[in-house]
């Protein structure tokens, strides 16, 4: 019968929580696709796990801003034990993308389905450069 030494102060979940899969660096919150489409751009930010009640969305000086809460219940936590690993994000998140500031609250069109937020807004027209005129100067 062969022996394994015991490390003292081991514990099996450690070592499988050290690993990189579990790595809370590579996790980042609201992961986005930005598409443009018929005139318009379409935002897809992926919200997982979150209720469409704690999705708070703004507009400000031409910055859209995407607000998401997600809070623990603590009642529940009770009755199903104690944690002994958690990856699940609790907490608050936002994100702010530059829309231009003729943009208005009108403008954007919002749904959240699966997970997935998904805004869409008109393409901000580029403003056209006045073409240089020159005065004559009579004689």
């Amino acid at each position: 019968m062969m022996m394994i030494p015991r490390r003292s102060g081991f514990d099996i979940f450690d070592e499988v929580f050290n690993d990189p899969f579990f790595s809370k660096k590579e996790n980042k919150l609201m992961k986005t696709d930005v598409k443009e489409k018929d005139g318009n751009y379409i935002l897809e930010i992926d919200l997982p796990g979150f209720d469409k009640e704690n999705i708070q969305i703004s507009l400000e000086e031409g910055y859209l801003t995407v607000s998401a809460n997600k809070s623990e219940n603590s009642e529940k936590k009770d009755e199903e034990g104690n944690y002994i690993h958690q990856e699940r994000f609790v907490g608050q998140c936002s994100r702010s993308y530059y829309v231009g500031e003729g943009t208005k609250e009108e403008d954007i069109k919002a749904s959240f389905k699966n997970g997935t937020l998904k805004l869409s807004f008109p393409k901000e027209q580029e403003k056209q450069i006045e073409e240089k005129k020159f005065i004559q100067i009579e004689d």
